[in-house]
């Protein structure tokens, strides 16, 4: 990894209006996407963080996030239990419900029937929390343990039909518990049951604005970077195209953006690319035609991690030798999201021993691990984002549907969509296909409804008949999918009638292909890319 300063530009003085402290649910995110969703500002923090920690930051509420523990567990995780007497809105969810209670002097036990999937609530009482959340509502269930006993000063708020003490509260202490996840979208009030928390009980704004960020964004960028000079690696991606925007709102022409093409882009996005952002918005770009380097370097890789690594280490030459020749550059800008802050914090749990679990930092797909001797800061000023909010700014600072709105597009490109070896004529076979089913999709009026939508050409041939004559060809597989965020999917159901076209359109219009076939498996067990 690259010579960093500590904290780079994209740290804010901004204090969270809402903590959630992660107790390893894979729902954390989650809630921190909920609760911005209310234009109100959160932040995700490990479970150990101190009450003194919490009381510097000043927030207005904290959620406690569930977790794969029971907490009567040795080594089961706990917070500070000073946190209860700060006089701050608590609301606890699934463990950290169970939490609040096991500390605040209630009991939990093993249920005797664990409660998965949908559960219709039954409210007791409709005040404060619950308030606007309809009776019998569908919500998420998802624990083996239950409160047997609550603690001194809590009522029951409601009920399911497995589940007594679904919902509790101390309404003098402003400490709440569900046992139900409200976060997720199966929980049909859980976002009334959010608001509620988040204004009514905790007394937040909604002054987490997108104009606002960008007010803050650039004026953090111009403070800290001054008259130097930023250099960014441009894909041509969300993450990639918002911060180019983004950074030449704050400093113009103090930002250099270099353009790496590996060959390995959907067909016409190089030229659509340099065009938009070098000639229309005069953004100074840096066109750099690296493909026969990249074709040169996957000659005779079939294994999909080598490709991968043999793509990085080029991609990281070619940046080092052309950073220098551009150069001299002081600070790197990154799309940092997030969601990569929270995974490099490693706040998740391991159940069994209570620890938190170290996760790997990820490397930006644009630049992976940057060589040693290159002395950048880092910029970094969408890294309190998720993804649906960087669309956002994008949106605001005037990038149009095309780049905003665009499917995700992996780093190594169609290179790892191709199984087995990369060749030109493969390269070319696939950007044909690949561009019909997006022009297709997008006729159909489908591309904004489906998370990815693309073509993979595999490593075999298949008999066919066109005309008279037997052909010898490449079969090419259709992969739609369906998604909230990439973490989990599902295979999009598209209409017959446009299977039909986008496999006429391939066979008769790509040579060198005979057969379509469609991918129907959902993720897990299967991925979204094949390699």
């Amino acid at each position: 990894m690259s010579d960093v300063t500590p904290t780079s530009i994209g740290e804010t003085n901004r204090h969270p209006a809402i903590v959630i402290l992660d107790f390893g649910s894979q729902y954390s995110e989650l809630i921190a996407r909920r609760v911005r969703e209310t234009e109100v500002y959160s932040l995700v923090m490990g479970y150990s963080t101190s009450a003194a920690e919490l009381k510097a930051l000043n927030p207005k509420g904290i959620i406690l996030s569930g977790g794969p523990s029971s907490v009567y567990a040795d080594h089961a995780p706990k917070c500070d239990p000073e946190i209860w007497d700060l006089g701050i809105p608590v609301l606890g969810v699934c463990y950290g419900m169970q939490l609040m209670v096991q500390q605040l002097g209630g009991s939990v036990v093993a249920a005797g029937r664990a409660e998965y999937g949908k559960a219709p609530l039954f409210v007791d009482d409709p005040t404060d929390l619950l308030t606007n959340v309809d009776e019998g509502s569908t919500m998420w269930m998802s624990h083996g343990d239950s409160v047997e006993r609550l603690p001194e000063g809590f009522v029951r708020l409601a009920h399911t039909d497995n589940t007594p003490e679904a919902a509790v509260a101390d309404h003098q202490r402003r400490l709440y518990g569900v046992q139900f996840h409200p976060e997720v979208v199966h929980s049909e009030c859980g976002m009334a049951l959010i608001r509620n928390f988040v204004y009514h009980v905790s007394g937040c704004l909604p002054d987490w604005t997108t104009a606002a960020f960008i007010d803050e964004a650039v004026a953090d960028v111009r403070r800290q970077v001054g008259d130097k000079r930023v250099l960014l690696a441009l894909s041509g991606g969300v993450d990639s195209s918002t911060l180019a925007f983004l950074l030449h709102k704050a400093i113009g022409d103090q930002l250099t953006c270099m353009f790496i093409d590996q060959g390995f882009m959907r067909k016409g996005e190089p030229e659509f690319l340099m065009d938009f952002f070098d000639k229309k918005f005069h953004i100074r770009v840096e066109y750099i035609n690296a493909r026969e380097r990249f074709i040169n370097k996957l000659a005779g890789v079939t294994d999909p991690e080598e490709k991968r690594k043999l793509i990085g280490t080029e991609f990281i030459r070619v940046f080092e030798e052309e950073s220098k020749r551009l150069g001299p550059f002081d600070y790197l800008a990154q799309g940092t999201l997030y969601p990569d802050v929270i995974e490099s914090a490693g706040t998740n749990v391991d159940p069994k021993t209570g620890e938190r679990v170290a996760v790997k930092i990820k490397s930006h797909h644009n630049v992976g691990g940057l060589p040693k001797d290159l002395q950048f800061k880092l910029v970094e000023p969408l890294r309190r984002l998720f993804k649906d909010e960087v669309r956002k700014v994008g949106r605001t600072l005037g990038l149009p549907e095309e780049i905003v709105g665009r499917h995700p597009f992996p780093g190594p490109g169609l290179a790892i969509r191709i199984l087995g070896e990369v060749t030109d004529d493969r390269l070319d076979i696939l950007r044909d296909a690949d561009l019909v089913v997006r022009e297709e999709i997008k006729a159909a009026g489908l591309y904004h409804d489906i998370w990815q939508a693309f073509a993979v050409l595999l490593p075999v041939r298949s008999v066919g008949v066109m005309g008279d004559n037997r052909t010898y060809a490449f079969p090419i597989v259709l992969r739609c999918v369906s998604s909230e965020d990439g973490m989990t999917a599902d295979w999009s159901r598209l209409p017959y009638d446009l299977l039909e076209k986008i496999s006429n359109r391939i066979v008769n219009e790509v040579k060198g292909v005979n057969r379509v076939v469609l991918d129907i498996t959902s993720k897990p067990p299967g991925t979204i890319e094949w390699e």
